[in-house]
């Protein structure tokens, strides 16, 4: 019989789905608020650096209200409360999960910049940049649900 999930998991599990659901949203809405009137803005460099820098403070911003309505919703569910201390193993699970991210985001970076030596349209290294930021989220989080699974 597998244990029940613990709160790290849970709110790694909480935080993989609010990556998901930003890229997505954000996504959508930039595509048909902005691309869908106007085609041409997709060869714009200034229009992809003002929607990729709108994009962190809303991603910030996102992340700190769903894990503050994630701590609530926990505790009156499980009466569970947030651990206010981190261990060596919790250290440990994070410096492991820090290091598989920034491996995928160099790669994502790498891939950027090869797209345009290769002499790919600019946007195309804007689409790599962000997904490789989001990839990078993605795979940190998924790494400290496996740790915390697995064990290190």
């Amino acid at each position: 019989m597998k244990e029940p999930l613990s709160f790290q998991e849970k709110q790694n599990i909480v935080s993989l789905v609010n990556t998901i659901l930003i890229l997505g949203l954000y996504s959508l809405y930039v595509y048909q608020k902005y691309l869908t009137a106007d085609p041409t803005l997709i060869n714009n460099l200034k229009f992809w650096g003002q929607a990729f820098l709108m994009l962190i403070p809303i991603t910030i911003v996102v992340q700190v209200i769903i894990h503050i309505v994630f701590v609530i919703i926990n505790k009156i569910v499980t009466n569970e409360d947030a651990p206010n201390f981190t261990d060596e193993r919790d250290k440990m699970i994070d410096l492991k999960a820090l290091r598989a991210s920034h491996w995928v985001f160099i790669l994502g970076f790498f891939l950027a910049m090869g797209s345009q030596a290769i002499d790919m349209q600019p946007y195309i290294m804007f689409f790599i940049l962000i997904a490789s930021g989001f990839a990078a989220g993605i795979v940190s989080d998924v790494a400290k649900i496996y740790f915390y699974r697995k064990g290190i």
